[in-house]
């Protein structure tokens, strides 16, 4: 067990922790690659010191084959994410992002992610400080969206909620200011900032960051809304009188494997203890740096916070927590999830203002196939002076609206495609962004969830369960970001048009569903599925959940631990 947070640069540890430890923290030779104008590509370790930054270098794999025979390099653009915290943003700036994505990307489109914020696809290198500038000019950034630090820090949606949101989104936000990388790389290349100190400091990541990416959330029962069970550190409010005392901390989620690779498996994260509210800053920094030092830096595969605690087991990793923390956890409070699925419409919030939830079809803003929500979204942002608040659904809510301009966003809603009759299926699906442009897709991901919601609509109409809800996923490779290993029906991708099918998860998120087919073809996904929905319409007990009836009735064996279960 590594007891501090030097590392030895020798041939054991991977490529990624000599890129780091090489890196300058985080500068490497952007700069210069910014200035070659050759290439739109980053070259050597820059490909991977930009994901710091928050950008992932892409290209358009339906281009390919068409640019290699034209003797052109791929058509590389950068994908570029934000960092928001809890997901909240106010309307007029989101007039700046729409602006940029309309003039400076190659697809014009905004993307809402899972986890809480949006990202731009298809920026040019030559455009991307003017990204970073046009995020600082709106007090954004794109720190620490990507690779091995702390990401985008989750929260239970809508602050205006409760007084109880209010404060779970403050916490959300002291916690990602907390785990911020500390370097000063990141204003000096995309800000052109000289550089004050001689010296940089990661006093909680460490010179050589963390050995893996690290998810955090917080949430409050009863709504599960953001997937905490995914997640490597956990923040569930407790609450009294209307005030939060403290959280129960739960750690070790992660949904990621390696088709084939049974030393790699999806794990939900696991109770450490309760905790005040005065203790969760210390908590959140013991935890990641425990995770920091004792993570494994030689494998990649089993580097999560979910390897290194069935490495060392739970206890032994508490016990260091508590260490370092000088905090002694308390027993878990009680506390219960009963959906996490977001409700659409409109609401009252505490102040009186009127809040709409508005569904974004995969997260994707655009404008097309007869709707123009890229469109109506601007046009409520501009006559708007509240907030948008994105949800980890990749939904939208527009809050704080007086009620003097309730009607008049409500119609631009509706005359946008905003608002419209959507199936309880469609509004709890949801696919990662796959084809064209992640390097990593092995099958289709979004370009086919439509078709194959639009088919399981048919299925379920068929046998009378169309107004029922079934938590549908798809993902183009293992890697989770579709978060298809917590639905009740997943797929995930094994090779153009294959995928292996899953089923028997839940409706809250609190169980991993097992493969079911292995590496078959949307036909046959479709006439599996058509029997399967066939049987639980016909045999399933009162209100009985998808996946909840599968495991009940034998069709597949639950998975209680992953460890051993996910693959026998």
């Amino acid at each position: 067990m590594k007891k501090n947070n030097k590392i030895d640069v020798k041939k054991n540890v991977t490529d990624a922790e000599r890129i780091k430890e090489n890196s300058n923290y985080l500068r490497g030779t952007i700069v210069e690659d910014l200035k070659n104008d050759i290439t739109n590509s980053f070259t050597g370790d820059n490909f991977s010191l930009i994901r710091f930054h928050g950008m992932y270098q892409q290209d358009n794999r339906d281009l390919r084959l068409e640019r290699y025979e034209q003797k052109l390099e791929p058509l590389y653009s950068m994908m570029l994410r934000c960092r928001l915290p809890g997901g909240v943003i106010k309307a007029k700036k989101w007039l700046k992002i729409d602006q940029f994505a309309t003039q400076n990307t190659l697809y014009s489109s905004i993307r809402l992610t899972n986890r809480q914020t949006f990202q731009f696809h298809g920026i040019l290198k030559k455009k991307l400080k003017d990204a970073h500038k046009m995020l600082h000019e709106i007090e954004l950034d794109a720190l620490g969206t990507a690779n091995d630090v702390n990401r985008n820090v989750l929260c239970t949606s809508n602050p205006m909620e409760s007084l109880i949101h209010k404060s779970a989104y403050a916490w959300a936000k002291k916690i990602s200011e907390l785990l911020l990388p500390h370097t000063k790389a990141y204003v000096e290349i995309w800000l052109d900032q000289k550089k004050i100190t001689k010296k940089d400091k990661e006093p909680i990541l460490g010179k050589t960051y963390l050995p893996r990416k690290f998810k955090t959330t917080v949430v409050i029962p009863p709504y599960n809304d953001v997937d905490l069970y995914a997640n490597d550190m956990n923040f569930i409010v407790v609450s009294k009188k209307n005030n939060i005392i403290g959280f129960n901390v739960l750690i070790g989620g992660g949904l990621s494997f390696v088709h084939g690779n049974k030393l790699t498996w999806p794990f939900l994260a696991q109770e450490l203890g309760y905790i005040s509210i005065e203790k969760t800053l210390l908590i959140a920094e013991s935890i990641v740096t425990t995770q920091r030092d004792w993570g494994n830096r030689t494998n990649r595969n089993n580097a999560k916070t979910r390897y290194t605690i069935k490495n060392v087991g739970l206890e032994n990793f508490k016990r260091e927590v508590e260490r370092r923390s000088g905090v002694t956890f308390e027993e878990i409070r009680p506390y219960n999830f009963t959906n996490r699925g977001d409700s659409f419409g409109w609401k009252k919030d505490i102040c009186n203002y009127w809040s709409l939830t508005l569904f974004i079809p995969n997260g994707r803003i655009d404008d097309n196939n007869n709707q123009s929500l890229k469109l109506g979204l601007s046009k409520i942002a501009n006559i708007h002076d509240g907030n948008f608040r994105l949800t980890s659904n990749q939904n939208i809510i527009i809050t704080e609206i007086p009620e003097d301009k309730k009607d008049d966003i409500e119609k631009i809603a509706i005359t946008h495609g905003l608002i419209r009759n959507i199936s309880n299926l469609r509004q709890n699906s949801m696919a990662c962004v796959s084809f064209p442009t992640c390097p990593l897709a092995m099958a289709e991901a979004e370009r086919v969830l439509s078709f194959f919601i639009t088919k399981l609509e048919n299925i379920m109409l068929k046998y009378n369960v169309e107004k029922e809800t079934i938590i549908f996923r798809i993902s183009g490779c293992p890697n989770g970001c579709g978060r298809s290993l917590l639905s009740e029906i997943g797929l995930i991708g094994k090779s153009i048009g294959r995928y292996n099918l899953y089923i028997g998860g839940n409706r809250i998120g609190s169980r991993i569903p097992k493969i079911y087919k292995e590496n078959i073809t949307e036909k046959e996904i479709l006439i599996n599925l058509d029997f399967l929905i066939k049987v639980w319409s016909n045999h399933r007990q009162k209100e009985e959940d998808f996946g909840d009836f599968t495991i009940r009735k034998g069709i597949i064996k639950e998975v209680v631990d992953p460890v051993y279960d996910f693959w026998n």
